[in-house]
């Protein structure tokens, strides 16, 4: 029989590094971006990140403090969530930097921007996918114990989806053709979604 490393999370994990993130992944990343009341454009990556339902369309992302996306979104009700692929990565990953509310994260990662038809923030010019999202719930976390957490968890619906025909193969979406990429663990571990890692197994009848 395995003998299993357990621990409990609230007396120490006693590894090197922690290793949920690394154990749930790898995840797809949130690229998020919003705009303030006043029009100040912001951009963010956040890899606590997922599609949680179809119909509607409703994606959700977690923030670990109160970040200038999520004063944003609680101000406007408004994001647009923009697939990251290797193409855009180090761009991807600029954005995360830690900078003052007022600076413009699309300037500072030299990304052009393209209008959205249905909200105001702006989409990320060659990212191939975008939804335009309309905040439908703004969640503060709590523990156990019923103590309110500084994580935020956003959830949108996405009202209007762009796709670059590009990725589309007689009207079916091609999951692997742009390259997305998604988090793994650590400080820098980054995946790529590529054709070569396909298999296919159908759900039993």
């Amino acid at each position: 029989m395995t003998d299993y490393h357990f621990y409990e999370p609230e007396e120490g994990h006693r590894l090197p590094h922690d290793p949920l993130n690394a154990i749930v992944a790898p995840r797809p990343i949130g690229w998020i971006s919003s705009q303030s009341a006043s029009g100040t454009r912001n951009l963010a990556p956040y890899s606590f990140f997922n599609l949680i339902n179809y119909r509607p369309p409703l994606i959700a992302f977690a923030s670990a403090g109160w970040k200038d996306s999520v004063a944003n979104i609680d101000a406007t009700g408004e994001f647009v969530w923009n697939l990251a692929t290797r193409a855009q990565a180090e761009a991807m990953n600029a954005s995360s930097a830690n900078v003052d509310a007022g600076v413009d994260e699309f300037e500072l990662a030299n990304l052009a921007t393209l209008p959205s038809k249905v909200v105001k923030p702006p989409r990320v010019a060659g990212s191939p996918v975008h939804f335009e999202c309309k905040l439908t719930q703004l969640v503060r976390l709590e523990n156990r114990q019923g103590d309110a957490l500084d994580q935020w968890l956003v959830i949108g619906e996405a009202v209007g989806i762009h796709i670059d025909p590009a990725m589309l193969e007689d009207g079916v979406y091609q999951t692997a053709r742009p390259v997305p990429i998604t988090r793994g663990g650590g400080p820098a571990d980054y995946f790529a979604i590529t054709q070569d890692a396909l298999f296919r197994m159908k759900r039993p009848d």
